[in-house]
């Protein structure tokens, strides 16, 4: 970073607008900065996941997500410079592959929770396809979104769930499966 911020307020955006790194000023409505305000939200979620007890396979994995997703963050104030290619999404994939090795196959649909870890686990899965619908959007509408980028968020996503079913292992706890609602 080469200007450190001294004041943190600029006043710039005072007016309803953001500016993105090539100087480029929107308006803080607009569907790129809802995509970088979504990816930031799913790193401080992640935040508060890494907060609490994690297994370390899933904080090894976890931790340098919060960074990628910074690199995602970047990437999108900055859309002629893609952070993540192909590799990335293979690292991921092959992390997510070990994680799930360990867990019994999911032979029903579970609910978001099961204990403290979890739920936070879940919660940032959501924002994380939340964060994914946003970009496949602003792909479809400005064209330029890194594709690997759109597949990272994808695994992410993946990975987040299994993360969940690891820590509810990890504290001892059991699943909570979906009982559908019987018909009236």
């Amino acid at each position: 970073m080469g200007n450190r911020l001294s004041r943190i307020y600029t006043r710039t955006g005072d007016d309803g607008t953001t500016g993105l790194a090539d100087g480029t000023r929107l308006p803080k409505d607009a569907l790129r900065v809802d995509c970088i305000g979504t990816v930031d939200e799913l790193n401080s979620v992640l935040g508060v996941v890494l907060s609490v007890e994690v297994p370390d396979a899933v904080r090894a994995v976890l931790e340098p997500v919060q960074h990628v997703l910074f690199d995602i963050g970047g990437e999108l104030a900055l859309p002629a410079r893609p952070a993540l290619d192909a590799d990335a999404v293979s690292e991921l994939e092959q992390q997510l592959d070990k994680l799930n090795a360990e867990l019994p196959p999911l032979k029903e649909f579970i609910l978001p929770g099961g204990n403290t870890a979890a739920a936070y686990c879940h919660l940032a899965r959501a924002v994380c396809r939340r964060a994914e619908r946003l970009l496949v959007r602003l792909s479809r509408e400005d064209g330029n979104v890194n594709a690997h980028t759109l597949h990272y968020l994808n695994r992410l996503s993946d990975v987040l769930f299994v993360a969940a079913r690891i820590m509810i292992r990890h504290a001892g706890d059991k699943e909570v499966y979906w009982r559908p609602r019987s018909k009236p």
